[in-house]
């Protein structure tokens, strides 16, 4: 008898994984899809976007829309952060096409250590992002600007410290 054939009598390989499934109302930003965490004053909701800085952003924004067939926003100067955007739409989610708006964009710094481009950040929706960076600061989570700034949607955001979150630049957003 044939090992596979010996194991399936067995019923060694007679499980399944048993995940929840999400549904696209899961996945909604209306705030019924926030991680309700005991002793937490606020909640994490769904991942927003993955920033991805670009050195040439006609070309990468060609790419999501020509190659690839994705819905793509027209490019929006964020003088405040010194970049420009692009919203690349994928359904559950959103790609942001990052590229510096003057010499002192910080995507410029990150360009001349990644001349090809590459993921910067990602974007996580919040319910309530005062009580989020209070209770980060008490953590000793080290947030990039004394307050939330406007970000490219309109709504408030601040950024993680990435030494403090292994490695990854967080972005919080209000919801």
């Amino acid at each position: 008898m044939a090992a596979s054939s010996w194991a399936a009598k067995a019923g060694l390989f007679a499980f399944r994984w048993q995940t929840p499934r999400l549904t696209a109302r899961g996945l909604s930003a209306s705030g019924s899809a926030f991680q309700k965490t005991p002793g937490f004053l606020w909640h994490l909701g769904r991942l927003n976007h993955v920033a991805i800085a670009v050195p040439d952003l006609e070309k990468a924004s060609c790419f999501y829309k020509d190659i690839l067939g994705a819905q793509v926003s027209r490019a929006v100067p964020l003088p405040d952060h010194g970049v420009y955007t692009v919203f690349v739409e994928l359904g559950n989610t959103k790609l942001e096409l990052l590229h510096p708006l003057g010499e002192n964009s910080p995507i410029s710094g990150f360009l001349q250590k990644n001349k090809a481009g590459g993921m910067h950040h990602i974007c996580i929706e919040v319910d309530n992002i005062t009580d989020a960076v209070a209770e980060l600061k008490k953590k000793k989570i080290r947030i990039l600007s004394e307050e939330p700034q406007i970000g490219a949607h309109g709504k408030p955001v601040v950024f993680l410290h990435p030494k403090d979150c292994d490695g990854v630049l967080v972005e919080l957003e209000q919801a």
